[in-house]
């Protein structure tokens, strides 16, 4: 089927709200290259389970293609429309499989020395797109706190070095209630700027409360959900003929009511820590590979104003399939190894909040929990330099605000 052959009835399996903004375009849509529609509809098909930030990309990108005369909309997917796709490749059910159709499109595409073309065209087009649908205003600047070192009690080595050149390193922090001042942050950031999805918490272990208006991921409360992920990872492990991409595959099916999930009442942040298990490398069994991924996720697709992010010792490393199998009711802890993991964790949450928009004129703090050491980055603080200033971390915020 081509997508000129596409009808209402085409998206009856689609979620209430992703039928509806199908059919509602249904017309553009049509008009769109085989190589290009499924991609897009990869998107369409969750619209039901995204943060609002990336409903909004979406309406945004359909009322770009539909405002396009005929000629202009010709030009942006010209580049498309010349890519070759197979026979087999047209017979994937691509409306209702569009994450397949992507993956084995993928494959066509580096088996018939195509990748190069697809992503030159891809990449200008988001280009325009980017230049058409210009980001709205934040309602205030964005701001990343990284806590990290959970439980260690000290260590010799420099901490933070990948984001020194970029702020300002205090080495005599007050570190009195340090915590509860962070947090206190977050929660005056959420009754000041109430924005659905616009305020997060993730800790890599338990979440020491739960914050009115802002977004709660911890490891320890997934505990159930990502046993039931392993021991299903486990059972299709042993089926013959199962590998790598099988199992990809396998799991990008998976439901949150697979994995016990979907009672809290939140079908979209369900949706989200089921991806962080399914997608993440390393997510199921590391806790700070999870705090790392749920970060790198939210920023991604939340885009949120606010994001803590507190890392907590992960288990030891131990042969894979142990760490698979979740055999170890009470694994060893590896504290210093945790620490080191976590200060590259707050370098890449730093990096990828700079991927954002306001990029310029954000914030991010990230601290050796109850140690005096802390790195902020702020346009209001020098790049480069170490300070001895001895202030707690409530008033350093606000001093990168000023």
């Amino acid at each position: 089927m081509q997508p000129s052959d596409l009808t209402p009835a085409g998206f009856a399996n689609y979620p209430p709200q992703a039928r509806a903004l199908a059919v509602a375009h249904l017309e553009v849509i049509r008009q769109l290259p085989l190589s290009f529609l499924p991609n897009l509809l990869r998107e369409v098909i969750d619209y039901d389970f995204k943060f609002p930030a990336e409903r909004s990309a979406i309406n945004k990108e359909f009322e770009v293609i539909s405002s396009l005369s005929s000629g202009e909309r010709d030009d942006w997917f010209r580049g498309f429309a010349h890519i070759a796709l197979s026979p087999a490749l047209e017979r994937v059910d691509w409306v209702n499989q569009p994450a397949r159709f992507a993956e084995q499109e993928s494959a066509h595409l580096w088996t018939t020395h195509q990748q190069d073309a697809f992503r030159e065209t891809a990449t200008a087009y988001g280009e325009r797109l980017a230049a058409a649908a210009p980001p709205s205003p934040l309602p205030a600047k964005r701001l990343g706190i990284a806590i990290i070192g959970q439980g260690v009690s000290s260590y010799g080595e420099p901490l933070f070095r990948n984001l020194r050149a970029h702020g300002t390193y205090f080495n005599k922090l007050s570190a009195k209630n340090g915590l509860e001042l962070l947090l206190a942050a977050v929660a005056q950031r959420a009754q000041a700027h109430p924005v659905p999805y616009g305020h997060w918490y993730v800790d890599g272990g338990e979440a020491i409360e739960q914050i009115p208006l802002v977004t709660c991921v911890s490891y320890k409360a997934l505990d159930g959900a990502r046993a039931a992920l392993l021991r299903n990872m486990q059972g299709e492990i042993q089926h013959p003929g199962m590998g790598p991409e099988e199992l990809r595959t396998h799991l990008a099916e998976l439901k949150p009511s697979d994995l016990g999930m979907g009672k809290a009442g939140d079908p979209v942040l369900d949706r989200f820590q089921l991806k962080v298990f399914t997608e993440g490398s390393g997510t199921q069994i590391f806790s700070t590979t999870f705090a790392q991924w749920s970060a790198r996720e939210a920023l991604r697709r939340a885009q949120p104003l606010t994001l803590l992010v507190r890392f907590a010792p992960r288990q030891s490393v131990r042969p894979m399939n142990d760490l698979l199998s979740d055999s170890q009711a009470k694994p060893e802890l590896d504290f210093t190894g945790s620490l080191v993991d976590a200060d590259m964790g707050a370098y890449y949450h730093w990096i990828n909040q700079q991927r954002l928009p306001g990029a310029s004129q954000s914030v991010f703090l990230a601290w050796f929990e109850d140690h005096q050491q802390a790195i902020v980055v702020s346009p209001a603080l020098p790049r480069g330099v170490e300070s001895q200033s001895e202030i707690d971390l409530g008033r350093l915020l606000e001093l990168a605000f000023s």
